[in-house]
């Protein structure tokens, strides 16, 4: 089998997360400042097989997009393009996070530890990515 990568995108920094080759366990991978996400991005799918890109859609309550999508958008666009052999696809982000907060104040991650914004971006990833391979396995 192959990877699945999921991206928290974010103005400044991005969360990336990545499952192992059997798509059983999802794990952070790297923080990675966004303007270059890219690169980072192109370079990994080179190095592993990487068969799915899910992209955290922002949604607001009411379902509406956030702001954020004006941004997220012409990067989707430019990944279907990079990858078109790659299926490249949103999922909705709402609450990550806040779960990601929320998991590591649980974890016993120290408050200073817990105001690394790079480490919530990585776990809102990883968040993102498990939730999406819930919803495909049905459950």
């Amino acid at each position: 089998m192959s990877r699945i990568l999921a991206i928290d995108y974010g103005k400044k920094r991005t969360g990336i997360a990545v499952t192992d080759n059997l798509q059983m366990i999802a794990n952070g991978l790297a923080t990675v400042e966004t303007k270059e996400l890219e690169k980072f991005i192109t370079d990994y799918v080179a190095k592993e097989d990487v068969s799915v890109i899910v992209m955290g859609k922002p949604t607001q309550m009411n379902g509406e997009d956030s702001e954020n999508m004006r941004r997220i958008e012409p990067f989707f666009n430019r990944l279907k393009k990079l990858f078109p052999d790659k299926e490249i696809t949103y999922y909705d982000e709402r609450f990550t996070s806040v779960l990601a907060h929320q998991a590591m104040l649980q974890s016993g991650i120290g408050k200073k530890a817990r105001q690394n914004k790079g480490l919530v971006d990585k776990i809102s990833a990883t968040i993102i990515l498990e939730d999406y391979m819930r919803s495909v396995r049905g459950y």
